[in-house]
């Protein structure tokens, strides 16, 4: 039967998100008033053979969004509070223990690790790969302020990157990625092209620099900031063909037809209107 993933992403903005608060920019008024230019903060629902696993966890209702039992992992790039804030309330809730897998990191983020309620964290070290839900799943560390992972998923085929947050990639990581070939690489790219080297996130010029390196079949762009939405919106047609901006609520599918990894976008902002990328 031809494996089929669905990545839903819940959130594309980087900390300050979109809008940002007393910014007077264009995109920053636009948001305003116009929902589907906001940016929440960045986090990703991977769902295979029905099998739901939320990356990162910064979204503040996800007791709403996901009642007991509908997940069936966390995992956490970090513990910034940008990524995990959503599990401050949720632990307190009721039910099922749930699996939050991340960094070995001994500070957490608040009192998560002292106060966990239903949450079940556990440390992953990289390149040590494990199965969750049935996908091969390999921790890869990536260069930021704090410990941070991505996490490369593998199933019958079909290969997918997620790499946020950070700036550039260390040299394993990049040897890895270089050797592995992910059919989609989901990139950190918070600032427009700038003329000093980027701190903690990638600017436009690394992260068009790590598609180069790595070759997958597409790259697709979150962790945006505002400045970044202002700079694509004055240069629409700057991007590669196989290099897209992703929006909140926009999904990307991956399925395996005859042996060849089908990709599509589907975008909730125009109609949900479905792109084949490769």
């Amino acid at each position: 039967m031809p494996s089929k993933w669905t990545l839903r992403f819940l959130g594309t903005g980087n900390a300050p998100g979109v809008p940002v608060h007393g910014c007077a920019c264009e995109i920053c008024r636009l948001a305003t008033f116009n929902s589907e230019l906001r940016r929440e903060p960045c986090s990703a629902l991977l769902t295979v053979d029905g099998q739901q696993i939320l990356l990162d966890a910064g979204l503040p209702d996800l007791k709403q969004r996901f009642p007991d039992g509908s997940l069936h992992s966390i995992l956490l790039t970090h513990y910034h509070p940008d990524h995990v804030q959503g599990l401050f309330p949720l632990r307190w809730g009721v039910g099922q223990t749930l699996p939050v897998y991340g960094p070995e990191d001994r500070e957490g983020c608040g009192d998560l690790f002292k106060n966990h309620g239903i949450l079940d964290f556990r440390s992953l070290q990289p390149f040590q790969g494990f199965e969750l839900a049935g996908i091969n799943v390999t921790p890869v560390p990536l260069v930021h302020s704090r410990k941070t992972l991505g996490y490369c998923f593998e199933q019958e085929g079909i290969k997918l990157a997620y790499l946020t947050d950070t700036v550039g990639l260390p040299r394993k990581t990049q040897t890895f990625l270089q050797s592995w070939r992910p059919d989609l690489m989901v990139l950190d790219c918070s600032f427009p092209p700038l003329d000093t080297q980027p701190k903690n996130h990638n600017d436009l010029k690394l992260a068009l620099g790590i598609h180069a390196d790595i070759m997958p079949k597409q790259t697709i762009l979150t962790h945006i900031g505002h400045e970044l939405d202002v700079w694509l919106n004055e240069h629409r047609t700057s991007l590669p063909l196989d290099v897209a901006v992703v929006r909140d609520k926009d999904r990307v599918e991956l399925e395996t037809l005859n042996g060849v990894v089908k990709i599509s976008m589907v975008n909730q902002a125009f109609d949900a209107q479905q792109t084949v990328l490769f």
